[in-house]
């Protein structure tokens, strides 16, 4: 049992309630069981545990190899269940876990963009999440994060930010014999980068604004 996890994810929901208007839309989309890939765009550093705070499972998340170098940081996300990524570059030894812990049925969590967002706008996503959902073929579930970017410090506190996370239908990437091509795993990457504008207001969505969905390749 992930007590650390359970801990922490019911301090954030006691904090996002007495301190910002924290509202989640679309609870009802998330698959109770099986293994599942949660995609989300990224403005604030608070995104991980607001994730966790919203969405009724356990998520192992993916982070970046810098916040598990300091022994007093790496000891907190580790015991938050999260694990090194190299960004980058393709790290197989990231997603070799993440597609173990699909395997078992568990929940993982990424920001496709690989960082969050300088102007927070979407930004053209890296190829990780679309290769680790085209080898796995698990679900993916997009979430759109909208006014954590309003969390600057505690003068934002007290103007109780609005902070929405919008959570889509789940979908899939890849079917049984498909070829995993660099052109259809662009074609993926930019099929979830949809899917998450999609749950947008149209100021976050950056170059994905006027982009129509391509539906055809998504598997429902």
């Amino acid at each position: 049992m992930r007590l650390f996890y359970h801990v922490a994810t019911t301090t954030m929901k006691v904090l996002l309630i007495a301190l910002t208007r924290w509202r989640v839309e679309g609870r009802e989309n998330v698959p109770r069981t099986g293994p599942l890939i949660i995609v989300a765009n990224h403005l604030n550093l608070i995104d991980p545990p607001l994730l966790g705070a919203s969405i009724p499972r356990s998520i192992n998340f993916m982070a970046k190899q810098e916040l598990f170098e300091p022994l007093m940081a790496r000891a907190i996300v580790q015991a938050y269940g999260a694990f090194p990524v190299r960004r980058g570059r393709l790290d197989r030894k990231a997603l070799r876990q993440a597609l173990g812990q699909l395997q078992e049925g568990q929940v993982v969590g990424m920001f496709p963009e690989g960082k969050r967002s300088p102007d927070n706008q979407l930004q053209s996503p890296q190829p990780g999440t679309a290769l680790l959902a085209a080898h796995s073929g698990a679900s993916i579930l997009p979430v759109g994060i909208s006014g954590s970017d309003q969390m600057k410090g505690v003068r934002s506190i007290l103007h109780r930010p609005r902070i929405t996370v919008t959570i889509g239908r789940p979908f899939v990437v890849a079917s049984e014999g498909d070829r995993r091509t660099r052109s259809r795993l662009a074609r993926y990457s930019d099929l979830i980068m949809e899917r998450i504008a999609e749950l947008l207001p149209e100021s976050y969505r950056g170059e994905y604004n006027f982009r129509p969905s391509p539906r055809s390749d998504n598997g429902d």
